[in-house]
């Protein structure tokens, strides 16, 4: 039956909503990602290298030649300006890092994304993921009245999340927007959303807000004779001085917001300034593609910087 058949797909795209909770303690907290484990400091641009490329796009580019490696270099700085206006901007920098820390996710959809392009119109519609994921008649493919409403819970669910991912609201979805859709915790515009369904998975009493015992409930199943385990006993003190910032015995929109989205560093954010302050060479606050290719071996690296050659002595050796 094609709806059972793709009950995998409708988990994948519903991971936030659907996860049961486990003998393991589940973080729903969303953290700021490193950018690179190695060092950040000025002798060492493997950290720079690794943010701005990802870090096995950086082992690629290790083993370039220097000429090979700011010739590629050169045709980054090009797709980062999007705008072609010939200046690379804070926005635009960040946006790449982004980008390119997130490329595992963006070749996740790619893997999928013909499953759903039913029409090859390089495009998802809801019609489309709806029919492929759901089949195309639901109530009959279903007879058990209680799976029935399982699934036009999650069929409101996930179309109220396309919804939302879809900007220009033509309920058709670029590559970006089914990006949005699949890994909504990735995007900005998508972080309401994401609270929104946390509470709808926790709140089991519906009353719109997140009590201790449906905090407890939603990282841990007690088994029966079995002692409650130490870390559970401090997730209870954690709820009471740190989650329920107001001290009402529950936590309400706006404290589950600040626990699963805390405000933290980004190093995104801190990465793309620190790029364009060590090669903005007029003070101008943007970049230019020779200001980029001047200071290359700051972005990506090669068999010199791989090394710790000097270019100058590799070219008397030549």
């Amino acid at each position: 039956m094609k709806l059972i058949g793709s009950l995998c797909a409708v988990v994948f795209c519903s991971f936030l909503a659907f996860c049961k909770p486990t003998q393991e303690k589940k973080d729903r907290v969303h953290h700021a990602k490193e950018l690179s484990n190695q060092p950040h400091d000025d002798a060492n641009h493997q950290y720079d290298h690794e943010a701005f490329l990802g870090k096995e796009e950086a082992k690629t580019f290790d083993q370039l030649t220097p000429e090979e490696s700011k010739e590629r270099l050169g045709k980054i700085a090009d797709r980062i300006d999007r705008n072609k206006d010939g200046f690379i901007i804070h926005e635009e920098l960040k946006d790449w890092i982004k980008h390119t820390q997130n490329r595992y996710i963006y070749e996740n959809v790619e893997r999928h994304w013909r499953d759903y392009d039913s029409n090859n119109d390089d495009k998802v519609s809801w019609e489309e993921y709806k029919n492929t994921t759901y089949g195309y008649n639901m109530d009959e493919d279903l007879h058990d009245a209680e799976d029935k409403h399982s699934y036009k819970k999650m069929l409101a669910r996930d179309e109220r999340r396309f919804k939302k991912a879809d900007k220009d609201g033509n309920m058709i979805a670029t590559r970006e927007e089914f990006t949005a859709f699949l890994h909504p915790e990735e995007f900005d515009y998508m972080k309401d959303l994401v609270v929104t369904e946390t509470i709808e998975d926790m709140d089991k009493n519906g009353d719109g807000f997140v009590q201790l015992e449906e905090y407890i409930g939603d990282l841990y199943t007690p088994e029966s004779g079995e002692p409650e385990p130490d870390w559970v006993k401090t997730e209870r003190e954690q709820f009471k001085e740190f989650r329920d910032t107001n001290k009402d015995g529950k936590m309400d929109r706006n404290e589950i917001s600040h626990w699963i989205l805390p405000g933290e560093y980004d190093p995104v954010e801190a990465e793309s300034k620190h790029l364009i302050y060590e090669s903005d060479t007029n003070r101008d606050e943007k970049l230019t593609k020779q200001e980029i290719l001047d200071n290359w071996n700051m972005f990506v690296g090669s068999q010199a910087t791989n090394y710790g050659e000097d270019l100058t002595r590799k070219h008397d050796e030549l």
